[in-house]
Formats: structure tokens, C-alpha cells, sequence
């Protein structure tokens, strides 16, 4: 399973503060979807795109890349599952700072789809994009064994919070979360439509709630 976050954990009404926050993972049974996506980077270098570019990246990327790497995932099956936190529902409690929120996204992730994931028996690697200093990083990857250790009952799980560019996989989970916050926060579903067919789950945590602080 790999993973990625789309939004910023910035709590404000301001320019270029995100609406949500959102937790993707992108689960599948073996890595051929990132060799395919290492043979299309390769193809664009061929041709002249994306030269100097270390990875892929939805936000970042041009629109005739972001095009290209659609149309691939759009051929492809596999399994995507999306939680958005509207941030100005969260409780103050719940953001006080920024890993006990990140904490909260995942274990809210895993309660509504991880037994759909991954079942008794079953061996799972979640492997996360990694954010934040070394520092931090050590705090959010414990925050994601936490919760992995209570929602993943009977399985044996790993995890990893390697940058994005080590795999390409990740770079699919960022290439989703970009394509579902944009649907949500802008109402571009243009992306989305090219992968909705392999979204399993895109759960709006707080979508029946009225009350915002902030």
C-alpha cells in the first residue's frame, strides 16, 4: 500500500492555505504499475519532457506530463481509498499540533477501509511519502505504526516513509490525492474521472457537519 497526503496542515482562511486535507492510498499486488510508470518517464525524457524533473509530481509537473501519466493510470486496476478532513471542522483539540492531526487522518483512514484492505493473514507494506524534517519525520512514521497497530488486527504490516522520488508508487498515490483534493476543492473532477473507476472508497469525514472554528 502506498501512500500519500494531498493539502497542507496550515489551520487558516488565507491564500494558499488548503480547504482539506487529505490521506490516499494506493493499494495493489505487486509493483508493475511503478515500472510502467519508471518506462513512461523514461519515454518523456526521450522525448524532450519532464528532462530535469527527479520524479513525478501532480502539482508540479506540466499539464502535458500531468496528461500523459493520466492516461496511463487510466488503463491501469487498482485500488484507491481517499479520506478528506475539511480542516476547518476539526475540533481545536484534534490539530493542536501537527502530528496529532496527521494521527487522526490516518487512523480515521484506516477505520473506514483498512479491513477492506487487508484482512487476517495477510502480509501489508505501507509504505508513506515521507514529510517534515528528520526530526518529525521519526514523529509522523510513529504515528502511522500506532494506528496501523490498532486498525490492523491479525496482520503482519511494515512500514516505510521514504521520499516520494524512491518509487515511483508513491508518486501514483500523489498523482491520485491530487486529482481527488482538486475535485473537492476547486470542483475540477476532470482528473478524477480518468481514475474513478479504481476509487474504492473517497470518505468526507466531516461532510454532514455545519460547525467550523475557524
Amino acid at each position: 500500500m502506498f501512500a500519500d497526503e494531498a493539502g497542507c496542515m496550515e489551520f487558516a482562511r488565507k491564500p494558499h492555505a488548503s480547504r482539506y486535507f487529505v490521506i490516499c492510498t494506493v493499494q495493489v499486488d505487486d509493483c508493475s504499475l511503478g515500472t510502467d510508470l519508471l518506462d513512461l518517464r523514461r519515454e518523456l525524457a526521450w522525448r524532450g519532457l519532464n528532462v530535469d524533473a527527479d520524479q513525478f509530481h501532480a502539482s508540479k509537473d506540466p499539464e502535458v506530463v500531468r496528461s500523459e501519466v493520466y492516461a496511463l493510470l487510466e488503463t491501469k486496476k487498482f485500488r484507491i481509498d481517499a479520506t478528506l478532513l475539511e480542516k476547518s471542522k476539526v475540533y481545536p483539540a484534534t490539530r493542536a499540533d501537527r502530528f496529532s492531526f496527521y494521527k487522526h487522518a490516518w487512523y480515521v483512514h484506516f477505520k473506514h477501509c483498512g479491513r477492506e484492505i487487508a484482512g487476517q493473514g495477510d502480509d501489508l507494506l505501507i509504505q508513506a511519502a515521507s514529510i517534515g524534517t528528520k526530526r518529525e519525520r521519526v514523529a509522523f512514521r510513529a504515528a502511522i505504526n500506532d494506528v496501523a497497530q490498532q486498525a490492523l488486527r491479525g496482520v503482519t504490516w511494515r512500514t516505510t516513509f521514504w521520499p516520494a522520488s524512491s518509487d515511483p508508487c508513491i508518486q501514483v498515490a500523489d498523482y491520485c490525492a491530487w486529482a481527488i483534493q482538486r475535485a473537492f476543492e476547486r470542483g475540477d473532477d476532470r482528473r478524477l474521472r480518468q481514475i474513478e473507476r479504481n476509487v474504492a472508497t473517497c470518505y468526507d469525514l466531516y461532510a454532514s457537519s455545519d460547525c467550523h472554528y475557524y
